[in-house]
């Protein structure tokens, strides 16, 4: 019989397996318990921090029994009171890529309804790879993290993710003005802009430090960044994205190239040489600093169109697309989109995505609409932490 646990109560689990969020599952008395800091195959005591009717949640307080690949944490603050930003340091990097793997695996059998084996590739660095850093001060000036499941701000003095362009130690030597997020990014140029806003309120964030626009350089060409468009975070990721989108794509000369949710043109770039002076490019993105970047980045190519809008609003005024590259937000493109893009028939979909479960469940729209996964390749961009980002190829389902 189920019975209800109490918040604060600290029981004995064994922890069967990883569950998609970075969360461990264990059971008790009937009851479902998502754990932090643990790994499969251990032995914990838990205690319970929130309670609910399907699942409950707790932290570990001590291992019992550990596993072989439970290591001592290389940051102070990587603890359960600590900063929430490093999940997995706990783990051994190649099980934390393995669990990753699980995280795929499991998703795209429950989802997607599909049996899959994937490896997590490693990209580089497992510390200082973070080239974008988003940081809050507390009440007193302190610069830190805001801590797991909690309005708390963790103030910390090193942040061993962040890359050594950011030069997180000085910052948070610096007496900052209270309740302040703190914005932080550091190009391949060796340039570092700061941007603050407060936590309160909707006041959008100011420049406050270094220049408006970065520049990256990816591959043979630069492209201009502002502080408030999105750019990919691990140092080596636009390089590797863009080599892995160019080689899934296939881009042929007088292709017609769609790229949904384009941002700066990360991926455009990689692909206009392809396209040639008879192809065309497409890119529609949401945000205007991020178009505007574009705008810019592309003025020399007048092959290639840079719209401004919601993606599902500008498809149906596209009538076919020979490629579709798309790397949309952490919840993905949804059905409204995946069947519009498989309405215009592109001999070939490259999907960029930083979630396992809504790829899965995008690719189970994609098999519904004649599309089958070809290729599927996971990166480990986010080292430290749960989170995974994979590229996937979809082509048209070949009838026997």
């Amino acid at each position: 019989m189920k019975r209800t646990l109490v918040v604060g109560e600290v029981i004995e689990v064994a922890i069967e397996k990883v569950a998609h969020g970075g969360h461990f599952i264990a059971r008790h008395e009937g009851c479902v318990i998502f754990v932090r800091h643990a790994i499969p195959g251990e032995k914990c005591r838990i205690e319970i921090t929130s309670v609910g009717s399907s699942f409950n949640r707790a932290d570990v307080v001590e291992v019992v029994e550990a596993s072989k690949d439970r290591v001592v944490a290389p940051c102070e603050y990587s603890h359960r009171q600590g900063c929430g930003g490093c999940d997995f340091q706990h783990v051994s990097i190649g099980r934390q890529r393995s669990l990753k793997a699980d995280v795929i695996t499991e998703q795209f059998a429950r989802i997607a309804k599909m049996d899959i084996a994937i490896e997590v590739e490693s990209v580089g660095p497992e510390f200082g790879w973070r080239t974008r850093i988003n940081s809050t001060t507390d009440r007193n000036g302190q610069l830190g993290f805001i801590g797991s499941r909690s309005h708390t701000v963790v103030p910390v003095t090193n942040c061993l993710v962040a890359a050594k362009e950011i030069r997180f130690s000085e910052l948070a030597n610096r007496k900052w003005k209270g309740d302040m997020r703190v914005e932080i990014a550091a190009s391949n140029s060796d340039e570092r802009s700061i941007s603050l806003m407060p936590t309160r309120g909707e006041t959008k964030s100011r420049l406050s430090e270094g220049p408006a626009v970065l520049h990256e350089k990816v591959l043979d060409k630069t492209l201009e960044v502002s502080n408030s468009s999105f750019w990919q975070g691990h140092v080596n990721a636009p390089n590797l994205l863009s080599e892995v989108v160019r080689d899934f794509a296939g881009v042929k000369s007088a292709d017609h190239v769609l790229d949904l949710y384009g941002g700066v043109g990360l991926f455009a770039a990689a692909l206009i040489d392809s396209v040639g002076a008879e192809g065309r490019i497409e890119l529609i993105e949401g945000s205007k600093s991020a178009t505007s970047d574009a705008s810019r980045n592309f003025t020399e190519n007048s092959n290639i169109k840079v719209i401004t809008g919601d993606v599902a609003t500008h498809l149906p005024r596209i009538n076919s697309a020979d490629v579709v590259v798309l790397d949309p937000p952490r919840d993905g493109a949804g059905k409204i989109v995946i069947n519009e893009i498989a309405r215009l028939m592109p001999r070939t979909i490259v999907y960029v995505a930083c979630d396992p479960a809504a790829l899965a469940r995008d690719t189970g729209y994609f098999l519904d609409r004649g599309y089958s996964l070809v290729k599927l390749r996971a990166f480990d961009l986010f080292p430290m932490t749960h989170h995974i980002e994979c590229v996937a190829l979809f082509e048209p389902t070949k009838v026997s």
